[in-house]
């Protein structure tokens, strides 16, 4: 069975552009991305999946009455792909409970922090104000609280003495552009098995 997966963006798309990779060299194999969507106009994300081919949409929130009738459209968009799979890849909404029911633990969200800890926005700044002397990123299940669903992969950073909100955030970048693959490789190949908030990984 085919994975169609669906990429939920509001910028440049490295993360994006790691999975269209991992996808077209076989890594992460039985999958499809049928659809990007953004809610930011001129997200560079949108030219990276126009150069592979990839069916784009721009949906702009301020044409909607709520939330719920934006995200309405959203979930009209991926049903009509028949989408199973939905990454958010710096997308910078938070995911409503319309959104969240429909494609329920169908959804994963990488976060440049080793959650629980600085969840939301400015994570790596979060980090290094806090003085942490290990950062990193996480792949977990998207719920309705804010990067709280349950944990799938994590990669730990060295915080160096020297560094800053750039410098670090570019590391950890790194690493999440090998585990938001690994991750999707192994929810597309059923690997995955949800108990409670332990996510156990089926050999």
């Amino acid at each position: 069975m085919i994975s169609n997966i669906a990429v939920l963006v509001s910028g440049r798309g490295s993360n994006l552009q790691s999975i269209i990779d991992n996808v077209e060299s076989g890594y992460i194999q039985n999958a499809k991305i049928k659809i990007v969507i953004s809610d930011v106009a001129d997200a560079y994300a949108l030219e990276r999946s126009k150069k592979h081919g990839i069916n784009t949409a721009f949906i702009d929130p301020s044409r909607f009455a709520s939330k719920r009738e934006y995200e309405q459209e959203i979930i009209s968009i991926l049903q009509v792909h028949d989408i199973n799979l939905v990454l958010l890849a710096g997308y910078m909404r938070i995911v409503g409970s319309d959104l969240i029911e429909t494609y329920k633990n169908k959804i994963l969200n990488i976060h440049p922090a080793l959650l629980p800890s600085f969840r939301g926005l400015h994570a790596q700044k979060q980090a290094l104000n806090y003085g942490v002397k290990v950062a990193g990123c996480t792949v977990h299940f998207v719920d309705e609280d804010v990067d709280t669903g349950p944990i799938i992969l994590q990669k730990c950073v060295p915080v160096l003495e020297e560094d800053t909100e750039d410098t670090l955030s570019d590391r950890i970048l790194d690493q999440e552009h090998k585990i938001f693959p690994e991750a999707v490789k192994m929810f597309v190949e059923g690997k995955l098995k949800l108990e409670g908030r332990i996510v156990r990984r089926l050999k």
